[in-house]
């Protein structure tokens, strides 16, 4: 997919702020520039998509950890479609978020302060290819101010002229629901305890064999389970996989180490790091497993389907047995080819 980062740069003004009477000729060039991009907007309307989902579904809280959400733009025109994205992401998107009382909730302090400043929008122009896909995460607290637990329907809106007072064209997605629960339960460290999704109840390791831990971590990332697919990954091992990474690592004291390993496991959830270990297969088959008292090998072919074709991997996943619980110590990936879809 080309995506043009040439950075380029618009005056901000808030609407609300802006106080000058506009000249004829502006006029004119405004109403114009809202004719062509309300034509952009029924021309585009039924082949290009806008979806948003959870990028880590979790039990969320109301007080504790971001709440990520993955906006997604589909082409499905025959030529390419084509719109700005600002680097500061609050001038590309907004979240509605209402209660099931249908009141919306407050936009964050930060959020706030940023469209009610004088400024500059850096952006770069994105081109989507036909039957192509761009997609983006963003944290629903860098938007909204959540005061309280409760039920909440949201949509996100993308405005491909970027959030601007002469700006009309905007794009709505599909609708989620978000529940934000009480305050979590500290754990005896202090540290909140995960909870598992769907049944509620903290989650645990369990002495399971090689294959069944990557069989739950596989099925887990196809769900979007991220704190079922990480709970048998060894970030710190998987961490001092590569070697500038590592280097940093031993030379930071313990603060610095547990803030790496933190930072690792957001990456993780948010996409930014960029591995094969990340990728969600359609499917999976586990072709064989080997394994001694300490150390364990399983590899797994793996399905990815596209439009036109299915990429063929295979995965091999390797393990080491700590206090008798399996966990993935590291991965390595090997291309099959590719298979002509039906």
């Amino acid at each position: 997919m080309p995506i043009t980062i040439v950075q380029k740069c618009v005056h901000f003004e808030h609407p609300v702020k802006k106080g000058c009477i506009m000249k004829k000729y502006q006029i004119l060039a405004a109403i114009f520039l809202s004719i062509l991009s309300l034509s952009h907007i029924h021309a585009a309307q039924g082949q290009v998509e806008f979806n948003i989902r959870f990028s880590d579904r979790r039990i969320y809280y109301v007080d504790s950890s971001p709440i990520y959400v993955q906006i997604t733009i589909t082409n499905n025109s025959p030529s390419p479609y084509r719109f700005k994205l600002a680097d500061d992401r609050a001038f590309s998107i907004d979240f509605d978020i209402r209660s099931m009382s249908n009141r919306r909730l407050p936009d964050s302090d930060m959020l706030v302060r940023k469209r009610t400043q004088m400024n500059h929008i850096f952006f770069r122009e994105i081109s989507i290819e036909s039957m192509e896909s761009f997609s983006f995460v963003e944290d629903l607290r860098d938007y909204v101010r959540f005061d309280q637990s409760g039920s909440f329907r949201l949509r996100a809106i993308v405005y491909p002229e970027l959030i601007r007072a002469a700006s009309i064209e905007e794009m709505e997605s599909n609708y989620l629901n978000l529940t934000l629960r009480p305050p979590a339960i500290p754990g005896p460290d202090g540290i909140p305890l995960e909870m598992d999704i769907d049944t509620g109840a903290v989650l645990t390791r369990q002495p399971l064999s090689p294959d069944q831990v990557i069989t739950y971590m596989i099925t887990a990332r196809q769900q979007s389970q991220w704190e079922r697919y990480l709970l048998y990954i060894d970030l710190e091992a998987m961490l001092l996989q590569d070697a500038a990474r590592r280097r940093q690592f031993l030379a930071e004291n313990e603060e610095g180490r547990r803030r790496m390993i933190a930072n690792f496991r957001l990456s993780l959830q948010t996409s930014v790091y960029d591995g094969d270990i990340l990728v969600i297969p359609t499917s999976f088959e586990i072709m064989r497993t080997e394994y001694n008292s300490t150390e364990g090998t399983v590899i797994v072919l793996q399905r990815f389907r596209f439009p036109a074709f299915t990429d063929v991997r295979r995965y091999t996943y390797y393990l080491e047995k700590r206090d008798n619980i399996w966990v993935v110590v590291n991965y390595a990936v090997q291309g099959l080819g590719t298979e002509r879809n039906d």
